[in-house]
Order: structure tokens, then C-alpha cells, then sequence
């Protein structure tokens, strides 16, 4: 759980083929600490690349009050100073260099010019090494396959990005959530007032397996009106290469049991993505406490699973 949140209190029992934990849930809807080392999205490690020219094309393609390149349609004022539309509707109309009624004047040289440029991916630095028409590189760059990834994690709103490594350093250090070496795990969950808990996410661990990093995600939420816990596995990575490997998780006990096997999701998918579309495990309360024994007034869950690769 992030710092901040409430205290998760997880002991480990095995140091081999699983792990053990007994946890405190809370409501999860907790603020992570972001002031964190990863690249955000449009800050440092995102520069002006490819503009082959040296005539100020690029300084006239850039926005004057975004400082994002210019689409159609671009703006001009009497003047012809420039602005994005976007900016444009955030001006009241005068243009923020010389203070004149903007109009509704379109700078059409300016978007002829850009359709003829060829320019490389803003993450070229990444590893992309496209060259793309300026009106397509946009578009490409909005499912590149070198773009940061998001922070995976959940139960906070978390705006850091960057590459596998360092967001495993992030989680690590600034959200603190646990990284375990192995492809089997064991989770025990327990929670004395169950009923009280309609809407909380978890994520417990990062697993370090075939040398690929793998987050095991568990929750509890309302699914229509029934009440429910879900978990679920996802790869720190693109879709082509989760779909590598498998994994299962099961839920049991009194000689009854519930199973799951599935592709793990790539983290390119938020985890509210994967929770809403129920690709994973789900345990209605009511038979998660039955599998807790006693008077089903607390919740002692445990959740088995492993993770193998696809041959």
C-alpha cells in the first residue's frame, strides 16, 4: 500500500514455492507519493526530435501557449501569430501575443507546410527509429510500442511513467509493495469485517519470474448488486509477449474450490480495464465465506496460483 494508506500486515511463511499473508484490508482509494524518479509523460526524456530543417519550422509549428506542435486547425490572428485550437477556446478569443481579436482566420500555409515534413517518434530516445509523415506521427505515437508505460499500480491515482526497470524501482520505493523471486504463489487473506468493504483494490506483490515481472492484483467490489472479491494477474509488458505465458489461481476449502486459468493482461491495460471486463478469478462473498469456516463473520481467504511459460 502506498505510504500514506493503511498498513498492510503481511508475514511469510515459505521461501520457497509460495508465500503467506495476512492482511489488513482498507478502503483503497489512497494517494500514492509521485514526487518519484520515473519520467511523466511530456517531461524530460521527451524532446523536440526530427526536424530536419534549420529554416524555424518546427519553432512555427509549436504552439505558443501549449508549446505542443499545432494540428489542424491551426489559428492565426490579423497579425499572423499562431495558436493551437485547443488554446484558442482558452483565450476568450485574443491572441496572447499582440492582444488582437483572434477571429476565425485559419493559418492554411502553416498546415500545408506540416503536411509535407517528415519527422521521427517523440521516443525516439526509447528506441523507435520511425520517420512518419508530420499528420501521422500523432496517431503512431498513441500506440507506439516504445511509448513509458503507466504506473500499474492500483488504488491510487499514479501519473508516473517510464520503462519496465524503473517502474519496478518505483513500486519498490514509492509504493512500497513487496517483489518476491518465483512462478508460485499462496495468499492468505483475512479481514475481520468483510461486510464493511464494497470498493477496495490491492496490489500485494510483484512477482520476478522467467525474468519478466508479473503483478497479482486482489479486490473486493460490487459486481451489479452482489458483493464480491477478484483476483487477477498482469505482465509488466506489451500484449504480444504476455500472451507467453499462463497462469491459474484457486480458492477453496470443506472439499469445494473454484479455479481460474487465463493469459495474464499487459499493465497497457489499467486494472480497472481488466477488473470490469472479469478477467480473472471472482468469489462471491458469500461463498468466500464459506470457504473461511466459522460463523462467516471474518474472512480468511487463501488464493493459490502459478505462472508458466508458453512453449
Amino acid at each position: 500500500m502506498a505510504p500514506g494508506g493503511s498498513a498492510l500486515k503481511e508475514v511469510l511463511e515459505s521461501t520457497s514455492t509460495g508465500m503467506d499473508y495476512e492482511v489488513k484490508m482498507a478502503k483503497a482509494e489512497v494517494h500514492s507519493n509521485t514526487n518519484s524518479r520515473p519520467t511523466k509523460s511530456g517531461g524530460a526524456g521527451v524532446g523536440k526530435y526530427g526536424m530536419h530543417s534549420n529554416n524555424g519550422v518546427y519553432e512555427l509549428l509549436e504552439c505558443p501557449v501549449c508549446t505542443n506542435l499545432m494540428y489542424p486547425p491551426i489559428h492565426q490572428c490579423p497579425n499572423g501569430h499562431t495558436l493551437c485550437s485547443n488554446c484558442k477556446a482558452r483565450v476568450q478569443n485574443t491572441c496572447p501575443t499582440c492582444r488582437y481579436e483572434l477571429g476565425n482566420i485559419r493559418c492554411l500555409a502553416l498546415e500545408k507546410v506540416a503536411e509535407s515534413l517528415e519527422v521521427p517518434c517523440r521516443y525516439q530516445s526509447l528506441g523507435c527509429h520511425d520517420i512518419f509523415p508530420y499528420y501521422s506521427k500523432l496517431k503512431h505515437e498513441q500506440h507506439c510500442r516504445f511509448r513509458p508505460y503507466a504506473c500499474p499500480y492500483a488504488g491510487s491515482e499514479c501519473s508516473v511513467t517510464g520503462d519496465i526497470p524503473t517502474l519496478v524501482v518505483h513500486l519498490k520505493d514509492d509504493h512500497k509493495v513487496d517483489m518476491h523471486d518465483g512462478c508460485t504463489f499462496n495468499h492468505r487473506y483475512v479481514k475481520s469485517n468483510p461486510h464493511e468493504v464494497e470498493n477496495a483494490t490491492w496490489m500485494l506483490t510483484v512477482f520476478n519470474c522467467f525474468g519478466r515481472q508479473f503483478c497479482l492484483h486482489f479486490e473486493a467490489f460490487q459486481l451489479g448488486m452482489a458483493p464480491v472479491y477478484m483476483a487477477f494477474l498482469r505482465f509488466m509488458g506489451d500484449e504480444n509477449e504476455a500472451k507467453k505465458f499462463s497462469y491459474s489461481l484457486e480458492v477453496g476449502a470443506h472439499g469445494r474450490k473454484l479455479t481460474w486459468q487465463g493469459i495474464p493482461r499487459s499493465i497497457r491495460d489499467s486494472h480497472r480495464k481488466v477488473r470490469d471486463s472479469q478477467d480473472g478469478l471472482i468469489i462471491p462473498r458469500n461463498l468466500a465465506l464459506y470457504f473461511s469456516g466459522g460463523d462467516r463473520q471474518e474472512l480468511k481467504l487463501r488464493v493459490t496460483g502459478r505462472i508458466w511459460k508458453e512453449e
